[in-house]
């Protein structure tokens, strides 16, 4: 059975219930497209939209990237910003609180634009991605990854729709003048509960012509 969800777990005050509770809520890990993906990038400035806790952008931030962290919660953003100090790159990150449903970047890019596991309601993420070309430098790097939609029959999903999507949906977002762009549904194994799950992510990287 997939998760039942509500349009209240996609506010703030949902996350800063969820980051401001006892423990870590993610592992602090990088999520293993982002290591195999930006492995192949020359270090610059990246920017991680839907930060949390603030694991990718710490691991960017220790390869060499300056970070700019963004997220909506205040306290995953407090959550992200210690740990960041406690690995020793709170130098190379700046955290930032926007809610990336109305977010623009205003003129600014970055040579890697990233966000994992962001998942918007009514098929927001288009209207997203959008926003997130406009952020990519020429000669810069967009990476998109969220759930994809064949994974509702693992259980580990939600059942909400218009909130999984796959890579092709997202793919009308981009200027095909502007970028090259590939999209998959690329397999992993999960661990929930000590049972491993075949699942896939729906990955979409995309490289601005310089």
């Amino acid at each position: 059975m997939t998760h039942e969800i509500t349009p209240e777990m996609f506010e703030q005050p949902s996350w800063d219930e969820r980051y401001g509770g006892p423990g870590r809520v993610w592992s602090g890990r990088p999520n293993a497209v982002l290591a195999a993906e930006a492995a192949g990038l020359t270090p610059g400035r990246a920017v991680d939209l839907g930060c949390g806790e603030g694991g990718d952008a710490i691991w960017l931030a220790e390869q060499g990237w300056q970070v700019t962290g963004i997220d909506f919660s205040e306290a995953g953003l407090a959550r992200a910003a210690a740990h960041a100090t406690e690995r020793g790159v709170a130098d190379r990150i700046e955290w930032r609180q926007a809610d990336l449903r109305g977010w623009a970047p205003d003129g600014e890019q970055w040579d890697l634009v990233t966000s994992h596991f962001l998942h918007l309601l009514d098929d927001g993420m288009l209207a997203a991605t959008r926003q997130m070309a406009r952020a990519v430098a020429p000669g810069g790097t967009l990476l998109v990854v969220g759930h994809h939609p064949d994974d509702a029959h693992t259980g580990l999903r939600w059942s909400m729709p218009g909130v999984l999507f796959t890579a092709e949906e997202l793919r009308p977002a981009l200027d095909p003048e502007l970028f090259d762009v590939q999209v998959e549904a690329r397999p992993r194994q999960e661990t929930r509960d000590g049972v491993a799950h075949d699942v896939q992510d729906a990955v979409l990287r995309a490289r601005r012509r310089a």
